[in-house]
C-alpha cells in the first residue's frame, strides 16, 4: 500500500474519530457556507482540510487562494469573505488596524521554511550563507514589496548581503505558486518558494535552505471577518487546529504554531 493511499484511510479514520467526539451532526438542514480567503502557498494542504471538514459537517467550504497582499485589498473593498488566512502577519496587522477582522478570533496557525529551488535534476546544491555566490541568472520570486514568500525572500538575500547582487536578476510574479510554476517549467532556472510549495511540485528540487535566521519568522495567521461570524465559520476557524487538520498540515509539510 502506498504512502498516499494510507494517508487517505488515516485521514477518513480520523474524521470519523472526529464527528464522534466533537458533536457535530452532518446534514442537510444545518449545511452553511464558510467562504475562505487564504494565501496561495496553503493550496493544497487547505483542499484536503476543506474536504474533511465538509465530510464530517456538511458545510460546504469555498476557498479563494491568491498571494496575501491581493487578497486583503480585495477583503478592503468589501469582498465576502468570511475567514482570511495570511502568509505572514503583516496584512493581519493592516486589516486589524482598519477593523476588518475580528482580533478576538485571531490566531497564529502555521509555520513555513525558505528555500531555493531548481527544475528537477537541474541547479548545483548549496550551503546559503553570507559566503555564498549566486549565479547571476534569472530567479523567481513573489512580488518583493507585497506578498509575504516575496518579503521574506528579499529579506533573507538583504541579511545575507546579496539582495544587491540578485536584484537585477529578480522575475516577479503575483503570488508564490507562480514563481513556482515558472522553476516547475524550465522558464526560469531557480526560485525562492516555502519548503511547501518544493514538496508540493514533482518538477522541482530545493538546492538550498535559507538560514531561519536570515528572514522573519514566516507565520500564518488566520482570524474571522467582522460581522461575518456564523456556528460553521467559527466551527471551521476550530477545525484549523484540530487533530484531524494538524495531521495534514503536517504532511504537506507546514509545522503548527503553538499557542
Amino acid at each position: 500500500m502506498t504512502k498516499q493511499s494510507l494517508f487517505q484511510r488515516f485521514r477518513q479514520f480520523v474524521v470519523c474519530v472526529g464527528v464522534a467526539l466533537s458533536g457535530l451532526v452532518p446534514g442537510p438542514a444545518l449545511a452553511e457556507q464558510v467562504t475562505v480567503f487564504a494565501a496561495a502557498s496553503l493550496k493544497d494542504a487547505l483542499e484536503a482540510v476543506a474536504d474533511d471538514f465538509t465530510q464530517a459537517t456538511a458545510h460546504d467550504v469555498s476557498l479563494s487562494l491568491a498571494g496575501s497582499s491581493a487578497l486583503a485589498r480585495q477583503i478592503q473593498f468589501g469582498a465576502p469573505a468570511d475567514i482570511f488566512i495570511s502568509a505572514n502577519p503583516g496584512w493581519m496587522d493592516q486589516l486589524q488596524a482598519e477593523n476588518l477582522i475580528d482580533a478576538g478570533t485571531r490566531i497564529d496557525l502555521l509555520h513555513n521554511q525558505l528555500v531555493l529551488i531548481a527544475p528537477q535534476g537541474a541547479g548545483t546544491p548549496l550551503t546559503i550563507g553570507r559566503d555564498t555566490a549566486f549565479d547571476q541568472a534569472p530567479i523567481a520570486m513573489a512580488l518583493i514589496d507585497a506578498v509575504p514568500a516575496g518579503i521574506y525572500g528579499k529579506a533573507a538575500l538583504q541579511s545575507l548581503g546579496k539582495w544587491d547582487r540578485v536584484a537585477p536578476f529578480v522575475i516577479q510574479t503575483d503570488n508564490v505558486r507562480a514563481a513556482l510554476a515558472l522553476v516547475a517549467l524550465g522558464e526560469v532556472p531557480q526560485g525562492i518558494v516555502y519548503a511547501t510549495d518544493a514538496l508540493a511540485e514533482p518538477r522541482v528540487s530545493v538546492i538550498g535552505k535559507f538560514p531561519a535566521d536570515s528572514h522573519p519568522p514566516i507565520v500564518y495567521p488566520a482570524a474571522i471577518l467582522v460581522d461575518r461570524s456564523t456556528p460553521a465559520v467559527a466551527q471551521f476557524l476550530a477545525y484549523l487546529r484540530s487533530v484531524e487538520a494538524r495531521a495534514i498540515f503536517q504532511h504537506f509539510g507546514f509545522s503548527m504554531a503553538e499557542g
